[in-house]
């Protein structure tokens, strides 16, 4: 997401959950999302909630997504640019519960986010999530 409004939002998430992207934000997000090879997804909204010290809650939702991992790639990068915002260079997947209503997808995903490489075989190094994110066109937020 453009402008530090984000960037504050996401760093105030250790004492409170963010709220949802008002209309306006979602429609600039949307206008500013690339069509790559036919796919013009609008990435509406991103709410996070710190479950405990390390673990984090995301729960995101988009339009225009072509399957599942569509909208699995936005939590991800949602997790990734918390972690970096956070001072912290892992996330650790935990888990991500997927619906769709309509045209909109849903994922509630959990992560943990921790400083160093966190045990356990599969950790994403935060700052290769974001540039992945950023190169595919997928806000941060």
């Amino acid at each position: 997401m453009a402008g530090l409004s984000g960037i504050a939002l996401l760093a105030a998430c250790g004492q409170e959950p963010i709220a949802p992207l008002g209309a306006e934000q979602a429609a600039r997000r949307a206008a500013t999302t690339p069509a790559r090879d036919g796919f013009s997804p609008v990435y509406l909204d991103v709410a996070t909630r710190l479950m405990d010290t390390n673990l984090v809650n995301f729960q995101v939702r988009m339009r225009g997504a072509r399957h599942a991992g569509d909208v699995e790639d936005y939590a991800r990068c949602a997790a990734g640019q918390y972690t970096l915002i956070r001072g912290y260079e892992y996330a650790q997947h935990v888990r991500t519960n997927l619906a769709k209503d309509g045209g909109i997808w849903k994922a509630d995903a959990v992560y943990t986010v921790s400083p160093s490489f966190p045990a356990g075989s599969v950790a994403l190094r935060a700052s290769e999530v974001v540039k992945d994110c950023r190169d595919k066109g997928i806000p941060t937020v």
